[in-house]
């Protein structure tokens, strides 16, 4: 018999609708039910494409027995954190706090009220890994409860202390000045993998915010190394098992250090900021590697996360009907059957599979660690392997469209269009633009929320990042466009962002003031500074203040975009690799502000146009039309003899105007 989470719009939450157990969502039913049987809230976390998610689930949810305790001693929650980030947040602060890690499942037993007193993430069927088993958890947090209450709320009381100190905004912090960005570096590169690429060792995950700040970097500076740690990591990642070497796109993480062995599951929100990295990789060096990556990964997230309604769906799980990865990885024989013999056997060698295998059962997964020697066969063989690879049972679809990750979607594909002449992404950057503003915006195009499907809107509303995310796709819209409906969007979204989610010292917190959970206002409104698979919110609404103050003149965007940055710096010096919008937002601060106005209406304008959006300096604001305003970047400016002209000014000092794209070029590289 299916439970409440039937009705749920979350594709994770369906996932458990025919569980034994007697989920709620989240909300204050739950609440009030727990209150009511007076008994604990054991709150589950996780989203639809997370492997131990789906394992603790088989081994515990599914389990009649399980579920009986569960049902028995708690009123059970179950919370997708793509769709309630902001719970996630919270709960995740205190599991970190009271076990020194984190991670999904997150498992968190809490007081009738929401107040966490113990947390974890999985728990095992019967006790493994030195780990007791869930069951013995139920029945011990059961007991506790009955009989030293007191000692448990003590406890929460302890966290919930504990969490408004961590979340107090420091006084006094120094600006994310360049000797902070420096200093920033020097911690980053002690961290470097120079053998193989990214930060630290295993697991290894995507640092696309901190490849950004590091192309940045090397942009304003000339900075060699910064630019050869961004190239050793981009470079590894895409040759590696965690990018799918058939059809383009990044898995979630590599288990290793060497980027052999992903976890399998596909995310838009790594997807659509990698995209742009290689795209700006691409821009600054002309790597082949890095615009074959961009070409592949756009046309990833069109094909498979591509909904209906334009926008883009949430991710592809790592499993399939046959386990893990299956979908994805092949034994020596498996080519040999696919391609016939000889191309079999060529295959593996240009993919390293081999009989010992880099995955389980003797299975690989595609690697391509050096270009193969005959190109044309490469390609012939790809496309054939790919097809094969299709005949098999694929992973589920998250086809729920979040407000943020579609924001960097758009962002992404519409540079990436810009740069490399592909205007079929820009259309679909512009169709999800208007997928978010017309199913998730309300009537006056003031709020958002967070995730819709099929077309038809959630309950929960939009967060800090869904706001600054959602901004800079239109404000990378407008520049690529000069559709002045993409500026205006903005403006208005961005007018809540600043007002709604920006407290009186400056930062921001996650949640809007008139929006905020009454169960997490308990544990202190959230305000994540740090980069998690995707810019905080904090940060991202740094970046988009600051193109918005050089795109308009807006000398308080500036201002506010500054006191965002500076409450940035103390996480940004001592953790860069959490940090690396913020230090990318700063070296774009640092540069300019970089604004370029390209005044003309015809086909000439285009390469006034492409010529600044070469440009690799940070932060490069770029506005074209006829000239006269808005925005307030084209106000007085005028084509010069009829011919486009173009203007460009660096930190309030202008060029000589030009109708010379070589001229241009030559202005932006000082």
């Amino acid at each position: 018999m299916a439970n409440r989470l039937v009705g749920a719009q979350s594709p994770y939450l369906q996932q458990h609708a025919d569980n034994p157990v007697d989920w709620f969502e989240w909300g204050e039913d739950a609440f009030a039910e727990a209150r009511l049987r007076d008994v604990p809230l054991l709150v589950s976390v996780g989203y639809a494409a997370c492997h131990w998610c789906h394992v603790m689930a088989h081994e515990s949810f599914d389990d009649p027995t399980t579920a009986a305790l569960m049902n028995a001693g708690f009123v059970n929650v179950k919370v997708d954190r793509e769709e309630r980030p902001d719970v996630d947040a919270v709960y995740m602060a205190a599991t970190q706090a009271m076990t020194g890690q984190g991670g999904w499942p997150m498992t968190v037993f809490a007081t009738p009220d929401g107040v966490p007193f113990l947390c974890g993430t999985y728990f095992p069927p019967e006790p493994r890994f030195r780990m007791p088993s869930f069951p013995q958890v139920l029945d011990a947090v059961s007991r506790a409860w009955r009989e030293q209450r007191a000692d448990l709320e003590r406890t929460g009381d302890q966290v919930r202390t504990h969490l408004a100190r961590a979340a107090a905004r420091p006084t006094g912090a120094p600006s994310l000045d360049a000797t902070a960005v420096r200093s920033s570096l020097t911690t980053l590169s002690a961290g470097y993998d120079a053998e193989h690429g990214g930060f630290g060792q295993a697991p290894k995950f995507p640092p696309s915010m901190v490849c950004e700040w590091l192309l940045r970097h090397h942009a304003r500076t000339g900075d060699g190394r910064a630019l050869e740690m961004a190239e050793g990591t981009l470079s590894a990642m895409a040759r590696g098992g965690m990018y799918d070497q058939l059809a383009g796109g990044f898995a979630r993480y590599s288990v290793d250090a060497t980027w052999t062995v992903p976890h399998f599951e596909k995310m838009l929100s790594d997807n659509a900021l990698l995209l742009r990295v290689y795209a700006h990789w691409w821009r600054q060096t002309g790597s082949p590697l890095a615009r074959r990556v961009t070409e592949e990964t756009a046309a990833w997230l069109l094909t498979e996360l591509r909904t209906p309604e334009g926008g883009f769906a949430s991710s592809l799980d790592a499993d399939s009907p046959g386990g893990e990865g299956a979908f994805s990885v092949w034994t020596p024989a498996e080519l040999v059957e696919a391609l016939g013999e000889d191309d079999g056997v060529w295959a593996a060698c240009v993919w390293d599979v081999t009989a010992a295998g880099t995955f389980e059962h003797g299975s690989s997964v595609l690697q391509l660690r050096t270009d193969p020697d005959d190109p044309e066969r490469y390609g012939r063989v790809r496309s054939r392997l790919l097809d094969a690879r299709e005949g098999r049972p694929r992973p589920a679809r998250d086809d729920k469209v979040v407000a943020a990750w579609n924001g960097w979607a758009v962002a992404g594909l519409a540079e990436a269009g810009a740069l490399l002449d592909r205007p079929e992404w820009v259309t679909a950057a512009e169709e999800a633009a208007a997928l978010v503003l017309r199913v998730h915006g309300d009537a006056s195009g003031t709020r958002l929320t967070r995730t819709s499907r099929d077309g038809v809107a959630g309950a929960s509303p939009g967060v800090l990042e869904d706001y600054a995310a959602v901004v800079d796709g239109l404000l990378t819209l407008y520049s690529v466009t000069g559709d002045l409906a993409h500026h205006d969007a903005a403006e208005t979204l961005l007018a809540t962002l600043r007002t709604r989610f920006r407290g009186d010292d400056g930062a921001f917190y996650d949640t809007a003031d008139d929006a905020t959970d009454p169960a997490l206002e308990r544990l202190g409104r959230p305000a994540d500074p740090a980069d998690g698979p995707t810019p905080s919110g904090h940060a991202a609404a740094a970046g988009v203040l600051l193109t918005w103050s050089a795109l308009t003149d807006d000398a308080e965007a500036r201002a506010e975009a500054d006191a965002a940055l500076a409450h940035l710096a103390p996480v940004a010096v001592r953790y860069p690799r959490a940090a690396g919008w913020a230090l990318a937002t700063a070296e774009a601060a640092l540069d300019g502000p970089r604004q370029v106005a390209v005044v003309g209406d015809d086909a000439r304008t285009s390469a006034l146009a492409d010529a600044a959006r070469r440009s690799p300096a940070p932060g490069l604001v770029l506005a074209v039309g006829p000239g006269g305003g808005p925005p307030e970047l084209l106000a007085g400016r005028a084509a010069r003899d009829g011919r486009p002209t173009a203007y460009a000014c660096r930190g309030f000092v202008c060029d000589l105007p030009t109708t010379e794209p070589e001229v241009l070029a030559g202005q932006l590289r000082a």
